[in-house]
């Protein structure tokens, strides 16, 4: 890594160094370079290319030059030229047959689908092992209750694996989205200048082999499949795609990472993400536990809908056959958009496997604001007993202003204690009866069954080829 110069952190920083390699220039040049050779071996078999020239090529496949490619491109402008112009002059028998009848985009186009698609591979095992620790820690958590909140307030109790349900929900239809997509990225083809293959019918006329048999053989070295009609480009649509499903699951841990660092802040101290024995939180307060993983995800995540959004303008603006106004941010969005993936998810699995829970403070929580979830049951049965239910409504409302205020104080919680002193609730509900029902462990529902289905389910889809 050379830091004399401006380099993206996602060149060193951001993502696996098996990505990082994957679209680095010297892989991309060499992919061309086993484009060109698939195009040879396909027209050796159809008598264009003799075996002299395609060993030849073949030979010399891999000596890549990117200095030389660079000052040839300097002079012509083209950077796929200049590198058939560094391969040629390698391959001196061979070389007159690189890249005959094809357009930049057969190739081009080719290598990219190839790597993205290379790179989906990496991520999704990712997003998998993700959902695995997520089932994990769903169903060991299903039936701790703790308080739920709505617009930042105590609301009624739920469980934390109920909780995390949530999130996991959310990243399986991530999940499902990205394996549609790739099932549905589909390479230009090898069809020449505007997709008609006409410059290779030319070439291939009088034989028995046809373009659709050429493009298949080049296509099969590279386990791709071409869409059955494309212009100089494989759709552009593609991209946006692609790009959005990255900036679902970017929005899905988002979301996860954003709770655990309200969840962990002092005020509620229930839910936090792993902190290392030498870990520093602060340059000047060294007691600092900041949610450091957390706060990166919700960052580098900020990036995706971005790229997203210049992939929608390519395919938008993308005008008849072909413009060349997608090329050069296409350079960018597409390997910074899996980088970025790649690292939000690795942050997710870290900060999902160390998940630190305070249970001691979750029954705090639970003991101080629990109770009033259990006031809309009170209120029913009172009602249902006989009682008015106005009037009811603002005797409860009264002595739950009232347990607020104590709270504030710093008290423990009374409102069983107001409510069960209350005559006109008295005369209708027993007061057993009444902290029974503001025992917020009890008003939970079925959440911890929905939960430990959810994780049943989330261990079926991922054992599923």
């Amino acid at each position: 890594m050379n830091h004399e110069s401006y380099a993206s952190p996602f060149s060193w920083r951001y993502g696996r160094e098996e990505l990082r390699k994957l679209f680095a220039e010297r892989e991309r040049r060499r992919l061309w370079r086993a484009v060109w050779v698939a195009l040879a071996e396909s027209q050796s078999r159809s008598g264009l290319v003799s075996e002299a020239e395609l060993a030849d090529i073949k030979a010399h496949a891999s000596e890549i030059d990117i200095d030389a490619a660079l000052e040839i491109e300097r002079e012509i402008g083209h950077d796929l030229m200049a590198e058939i112009r560094v391969f040629a002059s390698q391959a001196k028998v061979g070389g007159g047959k690189i890249h005959l009848g094809a357009t930049s985009m057969d190739v081009e186009d080719t290598v990219e689908m190839f790597r993205v698609r290379k790179a989906l591979d990496v991520i999704l095992p990712s997003v998998d092992q993700l959902l695995r620790v997520f089932a994990e820690q769903i169903a060991r958590w299903s039936r701790l209750v703790c308080m739920g909140y709505t617009h930042l307030q105590p609301a009624e109790p739920t469980t934390v694996g109920y909780r995390l349900a949530l999130y996991a929900q959310d990243v399986l239809l991530d999940r499902a989205h990205l394996h549609f997509v790739r099932d549905n990225l589909t390479a230009k083809g090898i069809r020449g200048a505007v997709g008609t293959s006409a410059t290779y019918s030319d070439l291939l006329a009088g034989g028995t082999r046809t373009p659709r048999q050429q493009e298949e053989e080049v296509l099969s070295a590279f386990h791709l499949r071409a869409s059955e009609v494309s212009s100089q480009t494989y759709p552009r649509k593609l991209d946006y795609l692609l790009l959005s499903a990255l900036a679902g699951l970017g929005a899905s841990l988002s979301k996860f990472a954003l709770d655990v660092r309200v969840l962990s802040s002092p005020a509620i101290g229930e839910m936090f993400e792993p902190f290392g024995e030498h870990q520093v939180g602060s340059s000047t307060m060294p007691f600092k536990r900041n949610p450091i993983l957390s706060e990166r995800i919700g960052s580098i995540a900020r990036l995706l809908p971005a790229y997203a959004d210049v992939a929608f303008a390519n395919a938008a603006t993308n005008m008849l056959e072909r413009t060349l106004d997608d090329s050069a941010n296409r350079r960018t969005i597409l390997p910074e958009a899996l980088l970025c993936t790649d690292e939000i998810v690795g942050l997710a699995l870290r900060v999902a496997r160390g998940l630190r829970i305070d249970e001691g403070r979750i029954l705090q929580n639970l003991r101080t604001f629990g109770p009033f979830a259990g006031t809309e049951t009170v209120m029913t049965m009172a009602a249902k007993a006989g009682g008015n239910r106005q009037e009811l409504h603002e005797s409860i409302r009264r002595a739950s202003m009232q347990a607020w205020e104590a709270i504030a104080r710093g008290e423990v919680n009374p409102l069983a204690h107001y409510l069960a002193d209350d005559e006109s609730i008295l005369q209708y509900v027993d007061p057993a009866e009444i902290r029974s029902r503001l025992d917020p462990s009890t008003h939970v529902g079925d959440a911890a069954e929905r939960a430990e289905n959810l994780a049943k389910q989330i261990m079926e889809t991922i054992a599923t080829p």
